[in-house]
């Protein structure tokens, strides 16, 4: 009865769709993009509030933008140094700036008859002493990786803006400078930043995902002549699956999602997912028409056959998508959503626009009777002869595959870095790693000091806790610099002693009441960023090379042994914190989420099969093989030392959501044709290799050179998870026709 209405009301389902698909292009040009490092920070952890905490108390730790200006042979030139000091004073005035410290405007607090004022470290009215200044400041360890690299022939100005700047005002923030820095002639530079990052790499968002839907389009146009022949046939497959693709941006807009580095993913999965669904339903049909169906007859087969479990694989593909709602990232998270709500509405729209638009088309218009040059019945015979008579040799195989990928899954490691989460070949990626090279680095390490009851800010037994700590992390091979109340002190204490260079240290604690009176008139030193408003929390803020998660904890854990062992912990209590520590914290979350994910998916998914089955030994022979490439691609991830991520690990989600999809199509035809045979089994794989075997290796060449697209792409863990989808679910096609059939003949009575 469904059918009837559905075939009689055909016209008003495809005006229907296309007019959605019209309503939706007009929002298009209201995708929001987003990128910023809080998005990758796991929710409901107890060190992130913690890190919110301190930031509402100090300010964010990547509140800055550094521009490094490379002068040779060497920076101390009087007229650049001019030049860099105009453009800082003008950079005071740029938009959301709070303030702006570079060479030319730093200087020391020196003693003067009305007291203490800040010197000028460089003397550019005196050209004769910058011979001198320059020796001072490449050994001084305030400036010497900060400002100054280790040759002098590279500065950086410290650009500081307002906390938590979103991408609005980066790009503000960017066109202001980069105007500055045309009129001040300041070439040859380095950037590094919020602002920076936020404005590049939303950019490269737009860019990627113009670019992977493009190239999958023509892609999935060759394909299509390649499959079907005929233009008719052609078009109206591109058609469902371009309205999909335009129907999914439309929803994304309108719902407000913004856009993160993973974006790029969902042309390439809404075209994939889209010609998948639209391969098996089409294919069907035809072949129903070719057996001498009536159109409406062939369309009800297809709908009732094809259609059914094309809807159980689109609900099994988003259950696996929907399995990164366990993850604590919430850019995963999203993905997730935004992955399972496309994987529907392509399903929908090949009900609503593909369907009923095939029908008004006649035979001649849409097959084509010359016989392929594949000889698909040969070859898919002979897949089906080799299962029956080499079982034997499949399980072996399976069993070495097994042991091979459990010693590839014990080699995975979460080492990674921010660089190869960059852009490869991109200025912002050569930014970065300029000042990996010549300067501090970018992943801030913060260490938050709560001072106990009993104690002042100031007290000595204070100072000289947070300055041997201070010490101790500068003395670690991966940290250049360091600032804290020390600094401070020492700088102090350096001009109570006629500003003699050799006098930059910690004073005794009978000098430091010398010291003391000073800590609050000293003008720019910084105090207000050291000290929290009730003065019982102080800083030492520093920076980490961009060494990987691994061992930057490595590093982490030896500073918490040295401050249980070394620091009393009755005067001060010391903890890590910082954007690089929770963000590495995320290696931790991945692997938890990613299986319980998976579990939760392997759940649903065999709820969902066992409604289709109604058979619980079915629903065991078709989850075996969708196992093998999960196997697989966890196994390379070991054996192609790639670390495992936050990005890398939706891989797996991918993965088992559209492998499942085979096994579907080819359990259900496999039951359907057994039914229809009094229960012979070997007809019945027979009938199922000829009938989804082709469909099968179709939607899986798409698959494979689909996801290849990404090797254009510039973000390597883009190019990583297409390499590895695109094997891995090579391995799932073999399981499905080769090792599901062994177990159906063995486990199916």
């Amino acid at each position: 009865m469904w059918f009837q209405k559905y075939y009689k009301n055909r016209l008003s389902l495809i005006i229907g769709t296309v007019v959605i698909s019209l309503l939706c292009l007009l929002t298009l040009p209201h995708l929001k993009f987003a990128f910023n490092f809080e998005q990758f920070f796991p929710t409901g952890d107890k060190d992130l509030e913690f890190f919110q905490e301190f930031i509402e108390e100090f300010e964010t730790d990547d509140n800055f933008l550094l521009i490094a200006f490379v002068n040779e042979p060497s920076i101390f030139d009087t007229s650049f140094l001019k030049r860099l000091k105009t453009f800082s004073i003008a950079c005071q005035d740029v938009s959301y700036v709070t303030s702006v410290q570079s060479l030319p405007l730093f200087g020391f607090p020196t003693m003067s008859p009305i007291g203490p004022i800040i010197k000028n470290a460089v003397h550019l009215d005196n050209p004769s002493l910058l011979k001198k200044d320059s020796i001072r400041l490449l050994n001084d360890e305030r400036i010497l990786y900060t400002l100054v690299n280790e040759k002098a022939t590279a500065t950086a100005a410290i650009i500081k803006t307002e906390d938590e700047i979103q991408i609005k005002e980066s790009k503000i923030i960017m066109h202001e400078v980069d105007s500055l820095l045309s009129a001040y002639n300041m070439e040859n530079y380095h950037i590094l930043g919020r602002a920076y990052f936020q404005t590049e790499l939303s950019e490269l968002q737009f860019k990627e995902i113009t670019i992977s839907t493009i190239i999958s389009g023509i892609l999935i146009s060759i394909v299509m002549i390649f499959i079907f022949s005929k233009w008719r046939s052609i078009l109206i497959a591109l058609s469902s699956i371009g309205l999909a693709l335009l129907i999914f941006l439309g929803v994304l807009s309108l719902l407000g999602r913004e856009l993160s580095l993973m974006a790029a993913l969902y042309p390439i999965l809404m075209l994939i997912v889209g010609t998948s669904d639209v391969i098996h339903i089409m294919t069907k049909y035809f072949d129903e028409l070719k057996s001498g169906k009536l159109k409406k007859e062939a369309l009800e087969v297809t709908i009732k056959q094809i259609g059914m479990a094309t809807l159980l694989t689109s609900l099994t593909t988003a259950v696996g998508f929907a399995t990164l709602l366990s993850s604590r990232i919430i850019p995963i998270k999203e993905f997730g959503i935004n992955s399972a709500i496309g994987v529907i509405i392509a399903y929908i729209v090949v009900i609503t626009f593909t369907c009923p638009l095939l029908t008004y088309f006649s035979n001649d218009q849409l097959l084509n009777y010359k016989k392929s040059k594949f000889n698909w019945t040969r070859i898919l015979t002979w897949s089906y002869n080799y299962t029956l008579n080499n079982g034997k040799r499949i399980v072996y195989m399976s069993f070495l595959f097994l042991g091979l990928s459990i010693y590839g899954i014990s080699l995975i490691h979460t080492n990674y870095e921010l660089q190869k989460n960059l852009p490869q070949g991109a200025k912002i990626t050569e930014d970065f790693m300029f000042f990996e090279k010549e300067f501090a680095g970018f992943r801030p390490l913060e260490l938050a000091i709560t001072i106990k009851e009993g104690y002042n800010v100031f007290d000595y037994e204070v100072i000289d806790a947070v300055a041997r700590t201070e010490a101790y992390v500068k003395s670690q091979a991966e940290i250049f610099n360091a600032f804290s109340l020390a600094t401070m002190i020492k700088s102090i204490n350096q001009m109570l002693k006629g500003d003699d260079p050799s006098a930059y240290k910690m004073p005794t604690q009978k000098e430091y009441e010398r010291v003391s009176p000073f800590l609050d008139k000293i003008p720019l030193m910084g105090s207000e960023v050291l000290i929290s408003k009730d003065r019982r929390k102080t800083r030492i803020s520093s920076r980490i090379k961009d060494v990987g998660a691994e061992n930057i904890q490595k590093v982490s854990l030896e500073v918490d042994d040295w401050i249980s062992n070394n620091i009393d912990s009755s005067v001060v209590t010391i903890k890590q914190t910082g954007t690089g520590i929770i963000l590495d914290k995320n290696a931790e979350f991945v692997r938890e989420s990613l299986l319980y994910g998976l579990g939760i998916a392997l759940l649903i998914v065999s709820l969902l099969m066992g409604l289709l089955f109604r058979r619980i030994r079915f629903l065991l022979i078709a989850l075996i093989p969708n196992i093998v490439p999960l196997l697989f691609a966890a196994a390379l991830l070991g054996y192609a030392n790639i670390a495992l991520e936050a990005g890398v690990s939706i891989v797996f989600a991918i993965i088992f959501g559209i492998a499942v999809d085979d096994t579907i199509h080819f359990m259900s035809k496999y039951k359907l044709a057994k039914d229809r045979n009094n229960g012979d089994k070997e007809k019945a794989l027979l009938i199922t290799f000829l009938e989804t075997g082709k469909a099968i290796i179709y939607t899986s060449i798409i698959l494979f050179f689909g996801f290849l697209v990404l090797m254009f792409s510039s973000n390597l863990p883009s190019v990583i998870i297409g390499l590895l989808i695109s094997v891995t679910l090579v391995s799932a096609v073999v399981a499905d026709l080769f090792l599901l059939p062994v177990i159906i003949r063995k486990f199916d009575d």
